[in-house]
């Protein structure tokens, strides 16, 4: 078993990041996995490159691990823009969703609307960019076939109440982005019948990394649009006719995934699973509390949520509109990475993030700040 302290020491990034909600570096786990499975197929010895294929059931093993879904209710995709599109172009019926969503799971929704005709996206008014049981209570009706969420919302930084949504919207379709989220937050994914997430982020496996997760009731449901040759019943390369897509997840799949890439997310999540979500979201929020902490004493606007049941790893700050670039100028100043969109700051801290970056951040806000009151 790894410790938390271990794991965090296996990371590697320079000290002022605080940008995990864009992308998380990977850390010695998975850069040594790619080095030693690319030598491997570099030297392309005799009997060792089918070894790579065997990727795919490892990897398909370690999300479930992390999820509570079954291995074979789970298939690899590149991103969670691949996963969602195979979601909203499968379903029928009308789709609920935020439009302060992330783009990937309205474009997937707009991109279905327009192509098939088959759903019907029902735009939902949000509690200030947060979807809650209460406010998604009230709007909907029979024509709702399915509702879509973030797990966490990349705006807000909002961790949304999957059981509370869960119970009331029934019996319908529920479709989970967990990509800002998963890896850093113990969800009852097992609640949710689509969960989409990549493992860029949080879980820190690089680009190219990423799941689909459907349960038995989605598997049924949803019909596979995009089915390429990989995706059939037979497991063999079909050279004569087409092929029906094979039933379940698997029906998913458009080629042969890449197996350097399924080896980079299952060694990352192997890593997750030994620490434990738990103890990783844990330490995670010890972190934010610091970062919150920090905002407070400089009199910067805090508007993502407090509550600990209610955030990840991600913390929002909005200054005055025109002290924005002061804001920005000092965290760049000071090596402090971070997202700024729409008048705001996004910071996000992972179990890397040291006492020294966050030295570095109160070093900015007091440049802000003096800045600002000169």
């Amino acid at each position: 078993m790894i410790s938390l302290d271990d794991y965090a020491a296996s990371f590697g990034e320079e000290p002022g990041y605080l940008n995990f909600a864009a992308q998380g570096p990977p850390g010695r786990a998975v850069k040594d996995e790619e080095y030693g499975l690319m030598g491997l197929f570099g030297r392309a010895r005799f009997g060792t490159v089918d070894s790579l294929f065997e990727q795919d059931e490892r990897v398909r093993n370690a999300v479930a691990a992390v999820t509570g879904f079954a291995p074979t209710q789970i298939g690899f995709q590149p991103n969670t823009s691949s996963g969602l599109m195979h979601a909203m172009f499968g379903l029928t019926g009308g789709v609920a969703l935020s439009p302060a969503e992330f783009p990937s799971l309205r474009y997937a929704a707009v991109r279905a609307a327009e192509a098939l005709g088959a759903i019907t996206p029902l735009w939902i008014e949000t509690d200030h960019g947060r979807v809650t049981p209460g406010n998604l209570k009230a709007q909907l009706d029979k024509s709702i076939a399915a509702v879509a969420v973030s797990l966490v919302d990349f705006r807000t930084g909002y961790l949304v109440d999957i059981e509370g949504i869960r119970q009331v919207i029934g019996d319908r379709i529920l479709i989970v982005d967990a990509t800002q989220g998963f890896g850093v937050v113990d969800a009852p994914y097992e609640l949710a019948d689509v969960v989409v997430a990549g493992g860029q982020k949080w879980v820190r496996s690089g680009w190219g990394t990423g799941f689909l997760a459907l349960s038995d009731r989605a598997a049924q449901t949803l019909v596979p649009v995009f089915s390429g040759f990989s995706a059939t019943e037979s497991g063999e390369l079909p050279l004569g006719e087409v092929e029906r897509p094979k039933a379940g997840v698997g029906g998913f799949a458009m080629t042969n995934p890449d197996p350097m890439a399924q080896a980079r997310f299952a060694v990352a999540l192997e890593q997750v699973a030994e620490v434990g979500v738990a103890e990783i979201s844990e330490s995670i929020r010890d972190k934010v509390s610091s970062i919150i902490e920090l905002a407070d004493e400089y009199a910067i606007p805090v508007v993502s949520p407090r509550d600990h049941n209610e955030r990840a790893g991600i913390v929002v700050v909005e200054p005055p509109a025109e002290q924005l670039t002061v804001l920005t100028a000092a965290l760049f100043n000071h090596g402090v990475s971070s997202t700024t969109r729409e008048g705001r700051v996004r910071l996000s801290a992972h179990v890397s993030t040291t006492d020294e970056t966050i030295d570095m951040l109160r070093a900015a806000f007091v440049s802000y700040a003096s800045a600002i009151n000169v």
